[in-house]
């Protein structure tokens, strides 16, 4: 039924490369890149029919590359 709808999938691609500089420090960013990516991705291979440990690897080496690869200063979300 959702397995040829795109849209709930660019949502959460475009979620985790917003929420992914979660952090001060590259290390930080990363990882909370990472775990949000995974979240994210297992449950949208899960709504779109596919493997959901592939969706969570596949979005957790994006998050954790998004948030390794940007700075404060680029996405600053507060304090």
């Amino acid at each position: 039924m959702l397995k040829n709808n795109k849209l709930p999938l660019i949502a959460m691609v475009l979620a985790v490369i917003s929420l992914s500089a979660c952090g001060n420090t590259t290390g930080e960013r990363a990882l909370s890149g990472a775990g949000i990516g995974a979240g994210t991705g297992a449950v949208g291979a899960a709504v779109l029919g596919a493997n959901p440990w592939a969706g969570a690897l596949v979005g957790g080496a994006v998050g954790a590359g998004t948030g390794a690869l940007t700075s404060p200063r680029q996405i600053n979300l507060g304090r």
